[in-house]
């Protein structure tokens, strides 16, 4: 039976809910909790800036740490984050960094606030805090607080490749608002894969059955020597209408945030390609039914106006078409490469375009009607209000 593919914008990467793509398509809550009454929104880090050192440690033995050991250790280095968004306020956990008040967390804590407050303690002052670098291919952000040193606590980073199926680690964060709550559990599975935000697949996540709820997002999740091993990003719910948690978390290794750190501290780590358009991938099932051309690649659905897809000729769908539900543009170019790479889906060519720089060149192999062509388009910056 012909299963339709979703359509998905992209820019530098595929925009939209953060969506788990661990078993097909599955709901998903992350940790933005609104702090004005009750609703909660699908948003939702740590690694150590040079010079960090931890201000607590625990002391580790062969069989580990007690959960309140660790907590006692590491809770005050959790962070408190309220982003003020256009719908109101949310609000998200981070990891302290260093004693010069570099906190990490995900990007979309934070994504589109208009001013971000930090605090380092329960129902503790707020201190303001800018963003410093955001990846959202990553789904991860740098904030500089304005604190005292004495409200610092770095944390230590362990080694994510390090953790095994079993293992057990502690989560502690602000769930629905309720700060430096600590849950339990064990590493349930490794090499995940989950999507930012933006659509960009994340690899060898980790799923833990720690609790992890809306507010937890961008909060640390640690093993039994007291260290940052993962930063708690997504949950996977009971499905339409249910928000918490089911037993099944994620979090992003700490050892792929580490090698974010430099370029989220120069503030550089967002500047993917930008094409501005959305596509369908291309399966056998599609290619039959709507007699395509290839069996591969990514049918183009819309254009953005203005964008550089728009600005190089590429087309988008004239016509739609239903099959099973699904809704798809049918009459729009078809890409099949970048750079003379085939692009076997979305996902393929939202990692060669994520690849490339603003002001950089990319080839796209262009189907159109019954020619091939080679199309040049020149990558931008994308929008900080671009849908896709």
């Amino acid at each position: 039976m012909l299963q339709p593919k979703r359509s998905h914008p992209f820019g530098s990467a595929l925009l939209g809910g953060a969506l788990v793509a661990v078993f097909g398509l599955l709901a998903i809550a992350t940790g933005l909790v609104s702090t004005g009454g009750g609703s909660t929104s699908s948003r939702d880090g740590q690694v150590a800036v040079s010079g960090s050192t931890p201000a607590a440690s625990v002391t580790s033995n062969d069989e580990g740490n007690t959960i309140n050991q660790i907590y006692k250790a590491d809770a005050n280095g959790v962070a408190f984050i309220e982003s003020k968004v256009s719908e109101g306020v949310a609000s998200g956990s981070g990891v302290v960094l260093d004693d010069e008040g570099h906190v990490l967390t995900n990007n979309h804590v934070v994504e589109g606030g208009e001013e971000i407050k930090v605090s380092f303690e329960s129902e503790g002052q707020m201190y303001p805090a800018e963003v410093v670098g955001t990846e959202p291919n990553s789904d991860l952000a740098l904030l500089k607080v304005e604190a005292p040193a004495s409200k610092l606590h770095p944390l230590k980073l362990g080694d994510s490749s390090k953790m095994e199926v079993g293992d057990p680690v502690v989560a502690i964060g602000n769930p629905f608002d309720l700060q430096r709550t600590v849950t339990s559990g064990i590493v349930s599975a490794l090499q995940r894969e989950i999507q930012a935000p933006d659509g960009v697949t994340i690899d060898n996540v980790i799923q833990t059955d720690a609790a992890i709820n809306p507010g937890n997002s961008g909060g640390p999740l640690i093993n039994s020597a007291g260290e940052v091993i993962g930063i708690n990003s997504q949950i996977l719910t009971g499905g339409e209408g249910s928000d918490g948690n089911v037993g099944i978390g994620f979090a992003i290794p700490i050892n792929t945030a580490k090698e974010e750190i430099a370029k989220l501290e120069s503030g550089t780590a967002s500047e993917h390609g930008y094409l501005g358009i959305s596509g369908a991938t291309i399966t056998p099932e599609l290619a039959q039914a709507f007699s395509l051309p290839v069996e591969e690649g990514v049918l183009v659905q819309q254009v953005e106006e203005g964008g550089p897809a728009a600005a190089a000729g590429i087309q988008g769908a004239t016509t739609a078409a239903t099959v099973e539900g699904g809704e798809f543009g049918l009459g729009g170019d078809i890409i099949t490469a970048v750079n003379g790479e085939p692009i076997a889906s979305v996902e393929d060519l939202i990692k060669a375009i994520s690849n490339g720089h603003a002001g950089e060149s990319v080839e796209l192999t262009v189907i159109r009607g019954e020619k091939t062509a080679t199309v040049s388009v020149q990558l931008a910056e994308r929008p900080a209000t671009s849908a896709g």
